[in-house]
């Protein structure tokens, strides 16, 4: 008896902080590693590429981790992104502990705001995944009406397979 009341008591509390788990966004690290944040070698090296493998939710946090004193990251549109103007940022990071809020669905652009990063690849687009829509709530049971045909009585154990199994035999051999 007192195991039933514990568990009816635990069961709000447990689903209380599964729902807050998922409504609050996660901390990402850039590139998946501090020092990421850095001219590719290559075009495989690009954190376009890690970008693109990422699922970005509503609420996650962006992290870099660079040397403030010789980088930085600048939060920009998309036609400074693709001329890679550093003049106009929207937002501009320089402390080497940067981390931006991912606060609505659709594409951000980032770009180093080291003279000539951009221009050899240091830079990345992250899309943001718009939130579901979902309906939370009981679903009303279907009308009998859109069943047809006799209600089956459920069968169990060994009897009912044996029924069942001369059922089909007696059906088959009619044919």
């Amino acid at each position: 008896m007192a195991a039933k009341a514990f568990s009816r008591s635990i069961t709000p509390l447990v689903l209380l902080f599964i729902f807050l788990s998922f409504a609050q966004g996660k901390e990402i690290m850039v590139g998946g590693k501090t020092g990421a944040w850095k001219i590719p070698s290559s075009e495989s090296d690009s954190l376009n590429k890690w970008a693109e493998k990422a699922r970005f939710q509503i609420g996650d946090s962006l992290v870099w981790k660079y040397d403030g004193g010789k980088d930085s990251v600048l939060q920009v549109s998309k036609e400074d992104y693709t001329s890679c103007n550093t003049s106009n940022p929207i937002a501009e990071y320089k402390d080497g502990n940067t981390k931006v809020k991912l606060e609505k669905s659709g594409p951000y652009f980032f770009m180093s705001g080291a003279k000539g990063h951009c221009e050899q690849g240091q830079k990345m687009i992250v899309v943001v995944m718009s939130q579901k829509h979902r309906y939370i709530g009981i679903s009303p049971a279907p009308s009998p009406v859109d069943f047809e045909g006799p209600a089956v009585a459920p069968t169990s154990g060994v009897a009912g397979l044996k029924a069942g199994l001369l059922v089909t035999v007696g059906v088959l051999g009619l044919f």
